[in-house]
């Protein structure tokens, strides 16, 4: 095993491949539009990712296509294309990525008894096929990695003896693939330091590795495998890939970036863009990220539990390995359940513009947890709602529906008719848009201009029938405040417009409680119990 303290400062830099877009495409309905692929190669380039793995130029025109035009575009990274042990496979590969200023041939053969018996050869013959494909693939292109596919299943001598065969036919990376996501830590840094101190030439090349998820260890087996000498990590965005998936690049990366002290190894990756291509990877493949997901998942920088939530107002450290803002998120989130304690209700009363005195925020606390252990969580509207029913402050609604007329249908535009009671004075327009709930919203917003964002807008049948109850949801943010509002009703566009109404009513209050740049208000109660 390499001793950190004496290797260079080039041998302490681990390189990010990133195969996304060829083993991460190959995840069963996460194929990408050609325009897709452009985009989130550019967000992989600009990012800092080392070598991108484009595709597999031969699989399809459309694949070879997107290496190509990825390969044209790139400004930073070296453009990585997949082909197997054959010269027309090589060929078509190099075709595709040699119009990149770094371009990449990377070739593979399955090396394992498993793997050699499906060509039929003999271990003579593939050494043979070998030697004669990455030495073809080094006289088209000088950047050349080779990978002997199934590798911790191979054996150790013949595993030996095609690696010096590959180096000296020009191979410059030597990938040792955990293809089916067999191994565990231990073995994956034996088999490297086995490999780096048994076959002529290993100290010159990069040797990488590339393990799948099966067993849950790929990014374990990935830095273990750093530590034992590799200097390349295969992974992909949210660890998306072949059955259970790849190592996830957020999890290297961040996992060498928190660990430095223990594992000394760099990347030149910039970390506060990880959130913003999960998100966008995870949109265009359809693979929604679980929420207890490492690094990227929706509860990674949450804390529910009164316990961590106290600790975390004092000081972030006390729960927190890393910050936020390193990932790119905006900050670690509190969400109020029937977990939390009341440091954090005061801290959410703070931020939502209220300053309770110590009874108050005691009674407060009472009914909050009545409503917690209803409620999966309880959001910002909720504890608004909970604050005025206390203080007897629940004033009318400042925007009321008072008529909606809609006409819709093939001929367009569709339009709305809508009456809005807006401070108690009546109010009615004509308005059109795409569909029967475009021209209903752009009517609301004609009566009462706004700034507000809509975020989300969801439809839900409660029954059965074309008599169904429809329940909307909508979300609005306005300057960082977030509102939300749901209505029901048989009729999906009035239900919509209520919705919609009610999410901008909260956001007005909302408003109200928190003038940008104003001072917090004092709630004063009335009938306290």
């Amino acid at each position: 095993m390499t001793d950190s303290a004496t290797t260079s400062p080039a041998q302490d830099h681990v390189l990010i491949f990133d195969t996304t877009l060829r083993d991460g495409e190959q995840s069963p309905g996460a194929t990408m539009t050609h325009d897709e692929k452009l985009e989130i190669a550019e967000m992989l380039d600009d990012m800092g990712v080392d070598i991108i793995e484009a595709g597999f130029p031969i699989a399809s025109e459309g694949d070879f296509n997107a290496v190509k035009e990825i390969a044209q575009r790139s400004k930073n990274s070296v453009i990585c294309g997949l082909s197997r042990a054959n010269f027309k496979d090589i060929d078509r590969c190099f075709e595709a990525v040699k119009h990149a200023a770094q371009p990449r041939i990377h070739t593979f053969i399955g090396t394992s008894p498993l793997h050699r018996a499906i060509p039929n050869l003999t271990k003579d013959e593939m050494a043979e096929k070998i030697h004669e494909t990455v030495t073809h693939a080094r006289n088209l292109c000088d950047n050349v990695q080779w990978s002997p596919m199934d590798a911790l299943r191979t054996e150790h001598d013949y595993l030996f003896r095609v690696i010096e065969i590959a180096i000296k036919a020009g191979a410059t990376t030597i990938n040792i693939p955990d293809t089916v996501g067999y191994t565990i830590p231990r073995e994956s840094a034996d088999l490297i330091a086995k490999i780096r101190a048994n076959v002529p030439g290993a100290d010159e090349v990069i040797f990488a590795t590339h393990c799948h998820n099966d067993l849950g260890m790929a990014t374990a087996n990935s830095l273990a495998a750093v530590e034992a000498g590799a200097r390349q990590i295969e992974c992909t965005i949210n660890g998306l890939g072949e059955r259970a998936g790849n190592t996830a690049l957020e999890e290297v990366v961040m996992a060498l970036k928190v660990r430095n002290d223990t594992m000394p190894y760099a990347t030149g990756i910039d970390t506060t863009k990880i959130m913003g291509i999960s998100r966008r990877v995870a949109a265009v493949s359809g693979f929604n990220v679980q929420f207890n997901k490492a690094i990227v998942g929706k509860n990674a920088f949450a804390h529910e539990s009164g316990i961590h939530q106290d600790g975390m107002l004092k000081n972030a450290e006390t729960f927190e390995i890393m910050r936020p803002e390193d990932v790119g998120i905006a900050g670690t989130s509190l969400p109020l359940g029937k977990h939390s304690g009341r440091a954090a209700l005061r801290s959410k009363m703070t931020e939502l513009g209220f300053e309770l005195a110590d009874n108050q925020l005691n009674d407060l606390f009472v009914r909050f947890k009545e409503l917690a252990d209803r409620k999966k969580e309880v959001f910002d509207d909720d504890i608004i709602a909970l604050v005025q029913v206390e203080a007897g402050q629940a004033d009318a609604d400042t925007i009321q529906l008072k008529r909606l007329r809609v006409i819709c249908g093939t001929d367009g535009p569709q339009e709305a008719e809508l009456t809005l009671t807006i401070e108690g004075e009546e109010k009615s327009i004509d308005a059109t848009g795409d569909g029967p709930v475009d021209a209903a919203f752009n009517a609301v917003k004609m009566l009462y201009p706004h700034n507000a964002r809509l975020q989300l807008y969801q439809v839900h049948a409660v029954t059965e029938g074309t008599d169904a109850q429809a329940t909307v949801s909508v979300r609005v943010e306005e300057d960082g405040r977030i509102a939300t509002g749901s209505s029901a009703d048989t009729d999906t566009v009035v239900a919509s417009v209520k919705a919609y109404i009610s999410a901008l009513n909260r956001l007005i209050v909302r408003r109200e409680k928190v003038a940008p740049g104003g001072d917090n208000k004092e709630i004063n109660y009335k009938d306290m119990h």
